[in-house]
């Protein structure tokens, strides 16, 4: 099977919605943009070895794949509308590529996103994919706008996909079935957060990111943006279950602020908005907890019962010497 071919089986849509006016087959797509909107947009790379263990299952890479680039316009606050898709295999196996497609299908219909074009190439197993989408012209999120006394929030639960992925390196560490299962899913298949940007986005949150490299390192780069310092209050970090059950307090705990592929959102509300904030949560059916507190100081603090805990940044890093 040819690329030509490859490309038609497997990545051709049946049909676009209205804004796309020229899809795959063509050297590039054309999108229109709606009135009173902005592009945002976003790429992310993941390699076999290093974002995905050797032998992960088509569809898995594939939903992460995507999922890691609609997570980042949750974090921008934007509506995610179109992808574009670089693949490169080592061989054009029908099997693996049908699961694939059929993987990234799923999840871009679930979350109205259309692939408008891409690459294919023969190579070492890595995925690219770069997505677009939109945000009203006036107002977006970023990591930048965090102010002294804003609350610092994080959805969902924090550690349970470095839990996961231990799993998956470590396989003779014993675990309950269902909590082995419930671990291992988040790592493989980490929820984007869309819905909750765009509401946070709705003059409500005053910085805000994605949490893939450790939620300390990741704030750390929102405080750097934000030019301000952060205390976090270990007591109310949001507590795992599974995690606990297999791993114990300290090492949950542990994996909640240094490990990463959470894909969870990180962000900051003043105060006097938190009665807004409740509704979001309702509403988006997201349970988001608070964790700290926004200080003048440029640096992260974390706090049990009010005393200072030294913990050293062993967020990821690719580029790292102990990576």
């Amino acid at each position: 099977m040819g690329e030509f071919d490859l490309i038609k089986r497997y990545f051709t849509p049946g049909h676009y919605s209205e804004d796309v006016l020229l899809g795959v087959g063509d050297d590039a797509a054309v999108m229109a943009v709606p009135q009173e909107s902005r592009l945002v947009a976003a790429v992310d790379t993941i390699v076999e070895g290093v974002h995905f263990p050797i032998g992960t299952s088509a569809a898995n890479v594939a939903y992460r794949a995507l999922a890691v680039n609609l997570s980042d316009m949750a974090a921008m606050g934007a509506l995610p509308r179109w992808f574009t898709l670089s693949l490169c295999v080592p061989s054009a196996e029908n099997e693996w590529l049908s699961e694939f497609g059929s993987a990234l299908s799923d999840l871009a219909t679930e979350y109205a996103v259309q692939l408008v074009g891409g690459d294919t190439v023969k190579g070492p197993l890595n995925i690219s994919i770069q997505i677009m989408g939109v945000v009203d012209q006036a107002h977006w999120l970023t990591r930048s706008g965090a102010q002294q006394g804003d609350l610092i929030f994080v959805s969902g639960v924090l550690g349970e996909a470095a839990g996961g992925l231990q799993l998956i390196l470590n396989p003779n560490i014993e675990a309950e079935l269902s909590f082995a299962r419930h671990l291992l899913h988040r790592f493989y298949r980490p929820i984007p957060r869309v819905e909750l940007g765009r509401q946070l986005n709705n003059r409500l949150a005053t910085a805000a990111m994605d949490i893939s490299d450790g939620l300390l390192t990741d704030l750390r780069k929102l405080c750097a943006a934000s030019q301000c310092g952060a205390e976090i209050d270990l007591e109310l970090l949001p507590a795992s279950p599974p995690l606990i059950n297999v791993f114990g307090e300290a090492m949950a705990e542990q994996f909640a602020l240094q490990g990463g592929d959470d894909y969870e959102l990180l962000f900051t509300v003043p105060e006097e908005r938190l009665p807004s904030l409740e509704q979001v949560i309702k509403m988006t059916g997201v349970p988001c907890t608070r964790i700290g507190r926004i200080t003048r100081s440029g640096a992260v603090q974390c706090f049990r019962k009010n005393t200072p805990i030294t913990i050293a940044d062993a967020g990821f890093d690719h580029f790292a010497e102990s990576n």
